[in-house]
């Protein structure tokens, strides 16, 4: 079973419909929609600030979020991927965004609707990423625009980890 603590008084809270890997970890000020999944060895740390996900948000294997106290919130809308190792720390980003494996995405950084952060990539403090934008690199820069025929991936990869999820309920 997941790690579920509350701090100060307040526990995490999600939506129906969700998952957590019996190995993550979900403490504090944690607000979830619904089909939102968290997995193997993430941490979503809501122990300094808030953090707020919307609806089908996929935190996978590794991954940390986390804010800062008395400062920055992180605010995740809906359909958004956070791959493998990644780290989300006092940011907003907005729906529909792809976060690569490994990518660092910094305080008061605004990741527009529609972006792919590609793997690695570090988005310091404060970097605006404009929407159907994609940002490489380190320090993170303006790669491309998101094309139609990649426009797809972010609902698709939202869906699949919902299903995906479906195979644990199933297993135990």
């Amino acid at each position: 079973m997941a790690l579920l603590l509350p701090v100060k008084g307040i526990s995490p809270t999600w939506g129906d419909n969700c998952w957590f890997a019996p190995n993550s970890t979900i403490v504090g000020d944690v607000i979830m929609g619904k089909d939102c999944t968290i997995w193997f060895n993430a941490v979503v740390r809501g122990d300094v600030n808030s953090i707020i996900m919307g609806d089908r948000v996929n935190i996978q294997d590794g991954a940390v979020i986390h804010c800062t106290y008395q400062k920055t919130k992180t605010t995740i809308g809906n359909n958004v991927s956070i791959a493998h190792n990644a780290i989300v720390h006092g940011c907003t980003i907005e729906d529909k965004v792809l976060v690569g494996m490994g990518a660092i995405i910094m305080d008061g950084a605004v990741i527009g609707t529609g972006s792919i952060i590609a793997a690695g990539a570090i988005i310091t403090q404060n970097t605006v990423v404009p929407p159907n934008s994609i940002y490489a690199g380190n320090p993170a820069k303006f790669l491309k625009s998101v094309t139609p025929e990649l426009e797809e991936v972010f609902m698709r990869t939202a869906n699949n980890y919902v299903m995906y999820s479906e195979w644990f309920k199933v297993s135990n």
